[in-house]
């Protein structure tokens, strides 16, 4: 009597435990230099050779490190993340629950903070060391749903064996990273995980429209707060003669007077009241008002030797550090700003805003791209910066700091011009 055909569930079971020992033989081929007879898909493949070359060992103990119940707690209470765990909560974990999976939620620096979803799959998930606290960074565990969205800055889906890690191979990942919608800054990243046979193809995309929803909540946040500082501002900007400007404590502006608009201002790494040099604006008087500065412009001359440090040596916190005669700022760049101080770093001459889009997109012909962009680095670096050609100005100093290794030269980087001189080591 012939067998019946296979049902649904036999269906899945079968392709799942296909799919699982073809990533197992396309893994181990990788580990030992071999040629995989199965293509892996490239996201997955470049997040292999980064983690090994970074290092990173298959047996790694995700216990290893894991953050103590105080210091979880510390960084619950600072992470803009606190503000959208509801979305997350609504959007993710009800659904996640019913179809056997796990949600994980982690910050700017890959360490999880919340985690919730089946109870079966998080008793399996403590087996392993899937705990609150533990480093998901790619550098770290390997290829996982946490560390490698944060990388690539994209959702990525990575199934089984994908993982590098042997002690995630009975788990399937699909993760989103979470950006600061002011500035494109990464905040986290946040994960489902269950079994290979309970994903569904959907599920990157509802991990990926539920981490825009959180997305559009803090930038619905951050408007309310602007519009109520402005409250603040209304009665005093009117009364001051000479420039000033309202900021939050981020330093986004909210109210000015007396000089042209500027949509953020850096701020000092531990701003207080009193006479400060602000980098883009000169001497200021800073006071506190309820949620942000306000800040007067006191017209005097910049100090002399200021010195520049543009520092890449980590790759996911490229940031830069103005000196001089009035103390020290520190501004974090986003990745396209990181870009454009370097090739200026590098061509201390100037170039042009034709030669920056060629070095920047391989397209001279996108200039007003560049020129936005410029726009935007000139609010934080003001005078420190001169254009036509765009350049540092003469009297700056600027010093550049580098990874170790060239390759990690803002590695995700696909400008031509931060690829070249990636390929050929050059140091500013």
């Amino acid at each position: 009597m012939a067998n019946p055909p296979a049902g649904p569930a036999q269906r899945t079971t079968v392709d799942a435990a296909r799919t699982a020992r073809m990533l197992s033989d396309a893994r181990h081929a990788m580990l030992s230099q071999q040629r995989a007879r199965t293509a892996t898909r490239p996201v997955i493949e470049a997040s292999w050779e980064r983690a090994i070359r970074g290092g990173t060992h298959p047996d790694h103990d995700l216990r290893t490190g894991v953050l103590s119940r105080e210091e979880v707690e510390r960084r619950r209470g600072t992470s803009p993340l606190r503000h959208v765990l509801p979305v997350l909560r609504e959007g993710l974990v009800s659904v996640a629950d019913a179809a056997h999976h796990i949600v994980l939620v982690a910050d700017d620096e890959g360490r999880a903070l919340w985690r919730e979803g089946s109870a079966a799959v998080l008793r399996k998930a403590d087996e392993v060391g899937i705990e609150v606290g533990t480093d998901w960074r790619e550098d770290v565990v390997g290829t996982n749903g946490l560390g490698t969205p944060a990388v690539v800055r994209r959702p990525v889906q990575v199934f089984a064996t994908e993982h590098l890690s042997r002690a995630l191979a009975g788990f399937t990942c699909a993760g989103a990273p979470i950006t600061d919608p002011r500035d494109g800054r990464l905040i986290g990243v946040v994960d489902v995980s269950g079994p290979l046979e309970t994903m569904h193809p959907a599920t990157l995309a509802w991990v990926d429209s539920v981490a825009k929803l959180a997305e559009a909540r803090l930038r619905e946040l951050h408007l309310t707060s602007i519009e109520r500082l402005r409250a603040v501002a209304a009665p005093i900007l009117p009364r001051l003669g000479g420039r000033a400007l309202v900021v939050d404590r981020d330093g986004w502006t909210a109210a000015v007077t007396g000089m042209p608009y500027a949509k953020r201002i850096a701020l000092p790494k531990s701003p207080s009241g009193g006479r400060r040099w602000m980098p883009s604006l000169g001497l200021c008087l800073l006071e506190p008002l309820a949620g942000g500065w306000l800040i007067r412009v006191v017209d005097e001359p910049a100090p002399a030797a200021t010195r520049i440090v543009l520092d890449l040596a980590l790759a996911r916190r490229p940031s830069m550090t103005v000196s001089g005669g009035a103390g020290s700022w520190t501004h974090e760049l986003s990745p396209r700003h990181a870009e454009l101080l370097y090739l200026l770093a590098l061509h201390r001459a100037g170039r042009s805003a034709a030669a920056l889009a060629e070095d920047m997109f391989g397209d001279p012909g996108r200039t007003v791209t560049v020129r936005a962009e410029m726009s935007r680095v000139r609010r934080y670096l003001g005078a420190f910066l001169e254009h036509r050609p765009y350049r540092f100005s003469e009297d700056a100093e600027v010093e550049v700091l580098l990874p170790d290794d060239p390759r990690e030269l803002l590695p995700h980087s696909t400008a031509p011009g931060v690829a070249s001189a990636r390929g050929s080591v050059r140091t500013p």
